[in-house]
């Protein structure tokens, strides 16, 4: 499926970038880039690889925090937005269209040549994910990490509900949040829209917890941080669904041996 989900994401390349611009979404401001710098510690000088990169917010991040970074995507229009954006970035940041279900083509970027590797919220869009952790194993220097997030299997599954309860319990309003779902175990594609109003939807590919962690386990990683943010309860949240107390995302560090 990954030629229908590169299609897809060409198509809606230059929606996603106009809607992100150059700070992204509250989600990746909040919930996304915090932990995740934190579980990356950047360094000044390290070099970093930042996989399925997007329009580049994040690459350009690392680069202001230090680091030297080879960033790719497998949309060309994505790589082109990226370009275009980063211009005061030509030599700190190299953007190429790679896809990282290739694994020959990931190992053309540079074998035991990186501190560590990012990927935000893009292993759920790849259709199948295992070079990409067998490459990671040859990519990444001798206890490099690499970091990555994804929407919570747990709790964003193909068939969550999101469900907002109000009710007035003895003169005072009370609300609550919860989800449903009816599967988890089982990998599933589905189409999804992450953006109202984006021009097509794109390709999501559930798995569990324990497919991510034996995946990398198998491929000579050790799990060693783990972050399950959720945002900030705030005024307008006994007026909505919110993902509060409830994380819609988890974040893993794992670490090559």
């Amino acid at each position: 499926m990954t030629d229908d989900s590169q299609s897809r994401w060409d198509e809606i390349a230059a929606f996603w970038d106009d809607y992100m611009g150059e700070h992204s979404n509250r989600f990746h401001r909040e919930i996304i880039r915090p932990k995740t710098e934190e579980l990356l510690e950047v360094k000044e000088g390290q070099m970093l690889l930042d996989i399925a990169c997007g329009n580049g917010n994040f690459s350009r991040r690392l680069a202001d925090l230090g680091a030297e970074v080879v960033a790719f995507d497998y949309s060309p229009n994505m790589i082109e937005r990226a370009k275009l954006r980063s211009t005061n970035y030509t030599n700190r940041i190299d953007y190429q269209v790679v896809d990282a279900t290739n694994y020959q083509s990931l190992l053309t970027l540079g074998t035991e040549k990186y501190d560590g590797a990012v990927a935000n919220m893009a292993l759920m869009d790849i259709a199948d994910i295992t070079f990409l952790t067998k490459a990671l194993s040859q990519l990444l220097k001798k206890s490099g990490i690499f970091v990555f997030s994804i929407p919570h299997p747990c709790f964003q599954t193909p068939t969550t509900r999101k469900i907002h309860e109000s009710e007035d319990r003895n003169g005072e309003i009370v609300t609550r949040n919860s989800i449903q779902i009816s599967t988890y175990l089982t990998p599933e594609p589905s189409q999804t829209i992450g953006i109202k109003g984006q021009p097509v939807p794109h390709l999501l590919f559930h798995r569990p917890l324990a497919y991510y962690m034996n995946l990398f386990f198998s491929s000579g990683f050790v799990l060693d941080g783990l972050h399950e943010p959720s945002f900030e309860k705030d005024d307008q949240a006994n007026n909505r669904f919110d993902w509060y107390d409830i994380p819609p995302a988890v974040i893993f560090r794992f670490r090559k041996m």
